[in-house]
């Protein structure tokens, strides 16, 4: 009794502990990437990416209450839910350490004696706040995403494992099996991956019900425990889906009956088969049948959470991802069609090329009245293809970058055992072994590299030999690497006792140990050769694998057993636990939590809220706002959804236009943002129809009207569309030369264009199409561009790429973070020079509208957030620039004291430094001299300990970090020219001084 009581208040203290900690450290609104979809969506109970997270989302609901109100806490309420829930996951992690534990510590029969409590609960607090404090669990914690709720449902299934073991001979022992099976049912509706913890639990119930364990045994009961994982995968998740979805087909296109009948059938069918069986394996006292039945049945029922996607969908809400409101658009949700998949067991080189098209399976789609065949589900045949693929995708860049990796020349062709090199080199050491290492060793910083011999987001230990022999240059460490917050150093302690926990473990209770092993294995290494990750990823991907840091924390946690079982050995037990305990807290926890709490404090950290306010204030009213990735619509979708900041922006993710649905949607008003001016009918964009449409060039010299082009994409003419091989006639794309006539009336009268600018207005836009082919996403463009006539405002978010705007960049005017299309060559000196910038709209902007993030208090920025204040540089400076050319040095001088009030003072970056020489150049111009001198000088010294950090490196790695040297340098030359063209002789002899000095360590010269 007294050990229960001290093991639940203990483990509701370490709870409460880490609950406190996330609370204090959370973002206090939106923060970059998928919280702003899940808090928008969770707010109003709509349908997010898919595969969805339907019970998160109702959830995060509950805690949204307690905003009382305020639109503007709800974020901060939602974050509050993963707090608790990762406060929670402590918990479940201690109880679980303390079981191991004391089975090898606390012998049955035995008396309880307060130095083995000392020692059970001395390593349940150290594993428990060990993985408080790790870098991937924390950076979870403290936002609305799936991972902190995913790793509680993790947590809760693993302890309940061990009270089942604990249980299992009592009568009602394997309730807990069907309490697990109910966890797992609902955590689909989180994330899947709690589902790994299965072969797990597959091995504890082997070794508590085996007389006598043996190998056989153990890889029978893995294969069992594999096939229940793929049982639920596949057979669970998505065939009982696809079983409705096919008898839904049976009974709307073969028996006529409405849509969904036969998805309500085979439920009810479904409901009664496992019903019956439940009642014949009672009557005829067959047990394990009576079980599987019972804890499948669970287990439908957690997963029934996902009718919230149907009933949701159905009420078609502003955010409706996929839009899945019938059985197969639901199966398609659910499968993650949007995003493909990679190959597993075969597939192509990635310089293979396709000779041919495989057809498979039907695809269909609802029609008006049965559904209809949408296409065929196609798969190209490769003329190199290869087992195990690892090098496998041609998209992108990723070519370059596969070479890269594995140092292939530009013609030489990738081999069988590139797989390997590639999946040891990327997969397994970038992409696992350096995230375990950041959690337990110490992290150098928080930048992303994408290529091999990489200087930034190495792990480090902080112990400078071993530093100094892995990536050189420790002796000239700049100062912004020494003080930048993100610079974790742990010296190997906590990996040290988490490998004094394993082995220890292995040596006193080997199944145990096998279990873990086997969730650290799943939830960890499976993982990379299941997601089969190329290069170039958009961000880090650490959060994958968090289950495996969880399993490693409970070694950490045994390191503390296995440390107090050494110094028994020399000293007496009264001293040497406590000794073990004390130092195993400073050796993990406490260490992790002070070197971590820096660049995990996001409690004044705005940057994702204020940049999208920005977005959406830099449009005029009613405007149409075309985004393209995750970080410039998310948090957008946050403000119009949740705070009902500028709902009469129409914001338009390019990415996801070219999906029928998306385009369905926007034929429809939402909030205050009317329809978009699209005429295409739903038959010729639907699924099916006009997925991709190519270019054919038919040698036309003269431009084309758009509209006229549009026509042609759009019509049904045999005549108008091309035969290809295999005897489908396709529309077509005959030229790439654009033009569109200006009706200069609707000009005047929509206020398109500022006055100053009249007389330049274009009576003819003409241009240059610059892709190969038109998706639904180009041609939705091309229509909105027809018939828009001018009325409403648009802009392009400056983070949308060039090929993404339809070749028009000669027409979009800077009104701060958005591009707005006006009848106007943009283009400065005939095209050749910078973009023009509406200098009225944007000082009204930079002076009153924007907010900065609180960037420039922020101790801590990351590297999201500095990507934007480098363009928060360049609006600042094109604005300056634009002002002092129209002779407006009052209001230039207005704009470059702004950029001083709010940009941030340390410079981080050499990408940053780059951007200001001519913001510095500025200052001196509207005279300001002073700060522009401070501004000077500390971007010079920067770049001088960079440079020499750098030259430290090239001794040990020759041509590591080329691109970061030539920007330095050529920084460096312009604040030079600048500081010489303002007659500060001081400063330029310092900064010509540096130049010449890596010039000729670096080049010789």
């Amino acid at each position: 009794m007294n050990y229960q009581k001290t093991n639940n208040l203990i483990g509701w203290l370490c709870a409460a502990i880490a609950t406190a900690t996330y609370a204090l450290t959370m973002e206090a609104t939106t923060s970059w990437w998928d919280p702003g979809e899940f808090i928008a969506a969770a707010y109003r109970m709509q349908v997010v990416h898919q595969p969805g997270a339907p019970l998160f989302l109702m959830l995060q609901n509950v805690f949204s209450n307690l905003a009382l109100g305020n639109p503007q806490r709800v974020a901060y309420w939602m974050n509050f839910g993963s707090a608790l829930s990762s406060g929670l996951t402590i918990l479940f992690l201690f109880w679980t350490i303390t079981a191991l534990v004391r089975k090898i510590v606390w012998k049955s029969g035995e008396t309880l004696t307060s130095m083995a409590l000392l020692q059970i609960m001395g390593a349940g607090v150290v594993g428990a706040m060990a993985y408080t404090f790790s870098d991937t669990f924390w950076f979870s914690a403290v936002e609305s995403e799936v991972y902190a709720m995913s790793s509680l449902c993790t947590a809760v299934v693993f302890w309940a494992i061990f009270k089942w073991e604990a249980r299992a001979d009592e009568p009602g022992g394997d309730r807990w099996l069907v309490f697990i099976a109910y966890i797992m049912g609902l955590s689909i509706g989180v994330h899947l991956l709690n589902l790994l913890a299965i072969p797990a639990l597959a091995l504890v119930v082997y070794f508590r019900r085996a007389s006598r364990a043996t190998a056989g045994g153990i890889a029978k009961s893995l294969l069992i425990g594999c096939a229940l994982l793929g049982v639920i995968l596949w057979g669970v998740i998505q065939y009982l889906v696809k079983f409705a979805a096919h008898a839904d087909l049976f009974f709307v296109n073969t028996l006529g009956m409405g849509f969904g009948t036969g998805a309500a059938v085979f439920v009810l069918a479904l409901v009664g088969g496992i019903g019956y069986g439940i009642r014949y394996s009672i009557r005829r006292v067959k047990p394990l049948l009576n079980m599987v039945l019972v804890c499948l049945s669970f287990v439908i029922f957690g997963y029934g959470s996902f009718a919230m996607v149907l009933i949701r969908a159905k009420a078609n809400p502003s955010l409706n991802n996929s839009q899945p409101d019938d059985a197969f658009s639901f199966l398609w949700y659910l499968n993650r069609g949007q995003f493909g998949s990679e190959p597993l067991v075969n597939g192509p080189y990635f310089d293979a090329n396709a000779v041919d098209i495989k057809q498979g399976a039907d695809i269909y789609r609802k029609g008006g009245h049965k559904y209809e065949v949408a296409g065929k589900d196609l798969s190209y045949i490769y003329d190199r293809t290869t087992l195990f693929p690892r090098i496998y995708s041609d998209r992108d860049f990723h070519p370059q970058a596969y070479r890269a990796w594995l140092g292939l020349g530009e013609q030489e062709q990738p081999t069988f055992a590139d797989n390997f090199k590639f999946l040891a080199n990327y997969q397994l050491n970038h992409m696992y072994w350096r995230y375990f290492m950041w959690n337990f060793a110490g992290r150098q910083n928080d930048r992303q590299p994408l290529f091999e011999n990489y200087t930034e987001g190495n792990w480090i230990s902080g112990i400078k030999a071993i530093d100094q022999w892995r990536l050189g240059g420790q002796d000239a460490l700049p100062e912004a690497m020494r003080i930048d917050p993100s610079r974790n150093t742990f010296y190997f302690l906590p990996l040290l006792l988490g490998i004094v926990g394993l082995v220890w473990h292995l040596r006193r209770h080997r199944r145990d140990m096998a279990v873990v092993g086997l969730l650290f294995f799943f939830t960890g290494l499976a993982i990379v050769l299941y997601l089969n990750q190329s290069p170039l990823q958009p961000r880090e991907r650490d959060y994958a694998y968090a289950g495996s840091f969880y399993a490693f924390a409970i070694w950490i946690g045994m390191g503390v057993a296995g440390l107090a079982d050494a110094l028994k050995k020399r000293w007496n037990q009264r001293i040497a636990i406590p000794v073990a305990v004390v130092s195993g807290l400073f050796m993990a926890p406490i260490l992790m939590g002070a070197e971590g709490w820096d660049d995990h404090d996001r409690s004044q950290k705005f940057m994702a809220r204020d940049m999208a306010r920005n977005y959406l204030e830099s449009c005029a009213p009613n405007a149409i706002l075309f985004t393209y990735i995750d970080n410039d619509s998310f948090p957008l979708w946050y403000l119009q959804e949740v705070e009902g900041v500028r709902p009469d922006v129409r914001v338009v993710n390019l990415s996801l236009l070219g999906m029928d649905w998306q385009v369905r949607q926007m034929k429809k008003p939402v909030n205050s943002a009317g329809a978009l001016p699209i005429t295409m009918t739903d038959g010729q964009f639907v699924k099916g129809q006009r997925d991709v449409l190519y270019y054919h060039d038919y040698g036309i010299k003269d431009s084309v009207e758009l509209e006229t082009l549009l026509a042609l994409l759009l019509s049904d003419n045999p005549s108008d569309q091309l035969e290809y091989s295999n005897g489908s006639r396709r529309n077509f794309l005959p030229t790439k030369r654009f033009k569109l006539t200006v009706d200069k009336e609707q000009i005047a009268k929509n206020q398109v264009v500022p006055e100053k600018w009249h007389d330049d207005i274009v009576d003819t836009m003409v241009w240059t199409y610059n892709q190969e082919f038109v998706t639904r996403a180009e041609l939705t463009m091309m229509d909105v561009l027809v018939h828009n006539q001018w009325k409403r405002p648009i802009y392009f978010a400056f983070s949308v790429p060039e090929s993404q705007r339809l070749g028009l960049d000669d027409y979009l005017v800077s009104e701060g973070f958005a591009l707005r299309l006006m009848p106007v060559n943009a283009r400065k000196e005939g095209g050749s020079g910078e973009r023009l910038v509406n200098t009225d709209a944007m000082y009204g902007n930079l002076m009153q509208k924007y907010a900065w993030g609180n960037m420039k208090e922020a101790t801590y920025l990351d590297p999201t957030s500095y990507t934007l204040v480098g363009q928060s540089v360049k609006v600042f400076s094109d604005t300056a620039e634009m002002l002092i050319a129209e002779g407006r040095k009052d209001a230039a001088k207005d704009i470059v004291n702004r950029a001083v009030d709010v940009l941030p003072d340390r410079t981080h970056l050499v990408e940053l430094a780059a951007h200001y020489p001519i913001l510095a150049d500025q200052l001196y111009d509207v005279g300001e001299m002073a700060k522009a001198n401070t501004l000077l000088e500390r971007n010079v010294a920067f770049l001088d300990g960079q440079l020499a950090y750098y030259a430290a490196i090239a001794e040990t790695k020759p041509n590591v970090e080329g691109m970061a040297i030539r920007d330095s340098m050529v920084a460096l030359q312009q604040f030079a020219l600048v500081a010489e063209a303002h007659g500060q002789r001081k400063q330029h002899e310092a900064a010509t001084a540096l130049f010449d000095r890596y010039s000729q360590v670096f080049f010789g010269e």
